[in-house]
This record gives structure tokens, sequence and C-alpha cells, in this order.
């Protein structure tokens, strides 16, 4: 049975320990593809060796068995993914924490449908990293095969996940946690021969909070540090900008332009307001495009149907033009 849950969402759960990771479909559409800011480059990862960090398995925070049968792909990943939970920002840093938000993350995914853990890391704010699919500790160590897990939507064959305890909209990581993001990503990279342009946030895939503003802001810092430790030249890639309603400026100006284009009814006056946020909404339904909830907006009182980021640009901007757009809205932003 494949790992397709119903609906995408992340939400928190019981006592706010652990939220979902975000994953629907599993199959690569194109707007999905053309939306993945990173190149995959191995430029500078190719040979690089990195020492595997303390990771705690399955069998260690007793995980249930998964309710389906894992699929275990031929291939490597393409992207290493930074999520975070978006559950509470908790002072116990213990390893018994980061067993519990384990448990708490399954149960909460096999409750959903999903079989097993939709990521493939856990990473607690004490800086314990445990595996989550089952297997996936395996796969990395051999370093030729992917677990496909369920935690970004229409890009689950190409992206390996971290849940990062905690929600960092405006809030800064633990050092510890950071200590062991820096670890945990630098070993993967150099297990699948990764460059550091694949280090990317689940905002470049789909248009949500995560990994919160202050997380995804840190990720140039990421690929610095993990290029430093594998001795490979630091590859910064070009992102599409989020847009949320609030915002203001020209990259929402442009994002106006494209969607009078294709015929939305939103205004011209460079300002994401509640209006526009439906018009966006109702564009993505009518795209096909997956609606995200993610739990990370409860911390603003929104909700992140009618975010414009990396899913909607590419709908908006033809695929010869879609690298140059990119690059210009870098540029205003």
């Amino acid at each position: 049975m494949s790992d397709q849950p119903a609906f995408h969402r992340r939400t928190f759960f019981k006592g706010g320990l652990a939220v979902t990771a975000a994953g629907a479909l599993t199959t690569l559409a194109p707007a999905a593809a053309s939306a993945a800011v990173g190149s995959g480059s191995t430029s500078g990862g190719v040979g690089a060796r990195a020492a595997e960090p303390t990771i705690h398995t399955t069998a260690d925070w007793g995980a249930q068995s998964p309710t389906q049968d894992p699929i275990i792909l031929d291939h490597a990943p393409t992207y290493i993914v930074v999520h975070h939970t978006a559950g509470s920002n908790s002072t116990d840093y213990s390893l018994d924490r980061a067993y519990t938000i384990s448990r708490s993350i399954q149960q909460l995914h096999m409750d959903n449908g999903w079989g097993d853990s939709g990521q493939q890391f856990t990473n607690s704010r004490g800086g314990h990293i445990t595996e989550g699919r089952h297997h996936s500790l395996d796969a990395v160590q051999g370093g030729t095969q992917h677990v496909q897990g369920a935690h970004v939507a229409n890009n689950n064959s190409t992206c390996i996940g971290i849940e990062n305890e905690g929600i960092y909209v405006d809030v800064d990581v633990t050092e510890a946690l950071w200590n062991s993001l820096v670890d945990l990503v630098a070993w993967i990279a150099a297990q699948y021969g990764l460059g550091t342009d694949s280090i990317l946030g689940h905002r470049d895939f789909n248009s949500t909070e995560c990994p919160g503003t202050v997380l995804y802001g840190r990720l140039p810092e990421l690929r610095d540090a993990v290029g430093a430790r594998l001795g490979a030249r630091s590859a910064e890639p070009t992102s599409w900008p989020l847009l949320t309603p609030g915002d203001a400026g020209p990259q929402v100006r442009t994002a106006q332009t494209l969607l009078r284009d294709r015929g939305v009814n939103v205004a011209k006056d460079g300002v994401f307001t509640a209006a526009m946020a439906r018009e966006v909404a109702k564009f993505k339904r009518a795209n096909g495009v997956t609606q995200l909830a993610c739990g990370a907006a409860v911390h603003r009182n929104a909700d992140e149907s009618g975010f414009l980021g990396s899913d909607v640009w590419p709908l908006l901007v033809s695929g010869a033009e879609r690298e140059d757009m990119k690059g210009r809205l870098a540029r205003i932003g």
C-alpha cells in the first residue's frame, strides 16, 4: 500500500508535544518539480566524509510497527529538507523528552493514515536525534537508497526530512538543536554526495510557514556550516518568496500583476490583504495545489490556505521565464 495520505496538514498533538510532518502525494508533479529551488548538485560533496552523529533508532524510543510496507527507493534523495514541528518550545531537553516526541509524532501520523512517522529523522531541542520512519537510518548508512517519507507534498520521492522540535516563527532554536542539526545534515550530505544547495526548507516546496521564519533565515548559515564541515564550497540556491497576509511591497505587487493576468480578482496595490488571500486560496484549489494548515500558523492566528509560495509561483510564470523571475524577485525582496 503506497504512502499517500488523504490530506496534508501540520497540527498540534495532545499536550503540545508533537505535530505532523506535512506530507501528501508522493508523485513528483510537474509544478512541484519546477518549484524545487536547489539543483540537487553534488558539487563539492562527492567523496566528502562526515562522522555519523548519535542517532537513536526506532527500537530505542519504542516505535510501533508500521501499518504499511515501507517504500524503499533505489536512488539517493535529491534534497535534505528542514522542518519545525510547530509544537511548544519546551525547556525539557532530556532524552526521554526526545523519545516522547518521537512516539507522539508517529502516533499522530499513523492516525492520519500515513503508516509510520512521516519524516526520516527528528531533532529535539536538547540536541537528541531520533530515527523517524523505520529503515531510514539503514538507508542513509548505505548511501544508495532512500526510504520514501510523507513530509513534503508532491516531492517525497526526492526529499529526506528532518523535523526540529519547536516553533521558530519568531524565536531561535537552542544551541544544542542547532549543533545536532549541523551534524546530521553534514552526515546525510556526505553519505549521499549532496551539495549544500540541496539543503532546503519545507517552504521551498510548499506554501507554508515551515520551518519558521527564524530557522528558515538561518539556512544559509546551515549551508555554510555543512560546507565547512565537508570542505566543500557553499552554494546558495535561489528561492521563491513566501508571501502571506500583511506583507506589502514590490514582490506582492508582482504577484498581483501575475494573478490578474490569469483572471484572478485581486487589487494591484502591493498589499497582501485578507481578500487577496481568499482569492489565492481559490486559485490554488482550482489548480490542484495541496492545501495546508500548518500548526505554525496558529501562532499568528491564521491558516495557510491563502499563502503564496513555491508551489504557486510556477503556475504564474511560464517555464522559460521562471529562473529569471525567481532572481528578479530575490533582488527586490
